[in-house]
Formats: C-alpha cells, sequence, structure tokens
C-alpha cells in the first residue's frame, strides 16, 4: 500500500476558499481524496489559535478526521499588523516527515513552497500533490508540484 504524508497550510486554504467561492472547504472529503488507497504516515494540519469557541471546535473536527493539529499563537503588533504564519514549521515537517512516504500532499496555495516541493521530488524522488484554489495558488507551486489538484466542486462546502 503506498504511504502518503499529509500536511495543510490551514489558514491559506481557508481564506483562499472563503475568497474565491464565498464557502469553505470540505475537508472530509479532501482526506478522503488524499487517503484513498493509501496507509496514513503523518497528517498534521497547521493552524493559528486565537483561542475561540469556534476555532476550538473545529480543531477537533480536524483531529476527529485524523489530522495532528499544530497551533501557533496569533500575533496582533502595535502597528496593527499580525503575525502567524507556519511555513517555516511546515517545510521542516516535510522535509522530516516527507521522507517516510511515497507521496507528500501539501494542501496551499503558497508560493514559498515550490522551493521545498521541488527539492522533496528531485532529493527524495517522492511525488508531491498540491491541492489549492487555482486562481490563488501560485504557478510556480504548480509547476513544481508532481500534480496539482485544483480546490473546486465537491472539495467545498455548501454555501449557507
Amino acid at each position: 500500500m503506498e504511504k502518503v504524508a499529509i500536511f495543510v497550510d490551514v489558514q491559506n486554504i481557508y481564506y483562499t476558499t472563503r475568497h474565491t467561492f464565498n464557502c469553505g472547504f470540505d475537508f472530509n472529503y479532501f482526506w478522503q481524496q488524499a487517503t484513498k488507497g493509501r496507509e496514513v504516515t503523518k497528517a498534521v494540519a497547521y493552524a493559528i489559535d486565537r483561542g475561540d469557541e469556534k476555532q476550538r471546535q473545529f480543531q477537533n473536527i480536524l483531529r476527529a478526521i485524523g489530522f495532528e493539529v499544530k497551533l501557533k499563537p496569533y500575533i496582533q503588533r502595535n502597528d496593527g499588523s499580525a503575525k502567524g504564519d507556519w511555513d517555516v514549521g511546515i517545510a521542516i515537517d516535510v522535509m522530516d516527515y516527507g521522507p517516510q512516504a511515497d507521496v507528500v500532499v501539501m494542501a496551499t496555495g503558497d508560493g514559498d513552497f515550490d522551493l521545498l516541493v521541488d527539492r522533496v521530488r528531485t532529493k527524495n524522488d517522492i511525488a508531491v500533490e498540491v491541492y489549492g484554489v487555482k486562481a490563488l495558488t501560485a504557478r510556480s507551486l504548480i509547476t513544481s508540484a508532481s500534480s496539482y489538484i485544483p480546490i473546486e466542486g465537491r472539495y467545498l462546502l455548501a454555501k449557507k
């Protein structure tokens, strides 16, 4: 059975899906598709913790699906800007856990990951599937991936 490691940039997927389609991302359907016929070696969802109850409920849903949820605190700077970025943490985990899998799945549209995806594919000879909202996924990330799956259709939750 093919082994898969899954890494989800929750903020990126949440905001790109909400911005483009005005609805949510179906994490259950995504899990079904990404794991179909595969053994999960690692599955991590990276999120920002703002400390509210709705977020805690959502994080528990992710855990129930099968994700390990890693949280960073939301930091509001004095100048009004905010910080809450998981890019380095995601990259480290992909480099650590990716080689234990046959396929790495990344859900993000962030072009900062193009070098990581390229490195994992070439250095470790591992397929990398990228899921992202097409209109907001960096062209360089799509090009770096072994395959690109656009978030649309069944990957979207019905609008309320």
